[in-house]
């Protein structure tokens, strides 16, 4: 018990607030979340096209990267790639802010759905990760290669101005 509170409080610095990652309920919610919403993409008229080829891992691997950046365990980026393959996965896709504003919408639906937290914090951080995220899938989307360090770190988010999660 010892160990996991001094691993909590590094890991947030504060033991007293919990990671977004924790707040929303862990990786059993992150695995659910993104395999109702490729669900979704998948019968969507928009996005299905640019989705139809993916990989079977595809959902689990987008669940493990937000839920690292969000302050889930190291599962992407210890077994499963880095940020830079990430980043390098959307290059040349071409992708549109019709594309990105759908898929936008069809995640926080999920999220709705599966009723993950809906205070304002956690909403508020993980909806500025979601857009500042996609922007940049779109960005590098119409690159044809990538400029960045491969040995780029992963991103980290947390509650930011908030601060924390609402309590009452």
């Amino acid at each position: 018990m010892i160990a996991k509170l001094i691993l909590d409080m590094e890991n947030n610095n504060d033991h007293l607030t919990p990671s977004l990652f924790e707040w929303a309920g862990g990786m059993p919610v992150f695995e659910k979340l993104f395999d109702k919403f490729y669900d979704k993409v998948l019968a969507d008229e928009l996005l299905e096209p640019v989705f139809k080829h993916m990989p079977a891992q595809h959902r689990l691997h987008v669940a493990h990267f937000v839920a690292e950046v969000l302050g889930g365990p190291k599962l992407y980026s210890e077994s499963e790639g880095s940020h830079f393959e990430m980043i390098q996965k959307h290059v040349a896709r071409h992708l549109t802010q019709q594309h990105r504003k759908r898929w936008m919408e069809l995640l926080l639906e999920t999220a709705d759905e599966l009723q993950l937290p809906d205070d304002p914090e956690f909403r508020s951080a993980f909806i500025a990760y979601l857009e500042w995220g996609t922007r940049i899938a779109v960005l590098n989307s119409n690159l044809d290669n990538v400029t960045e360090d491969a040995d780029m770190p992963m991103p980290k988010w947390g509650w930011g101005v908030p601060g924390g999660p609402y309590k009452g």
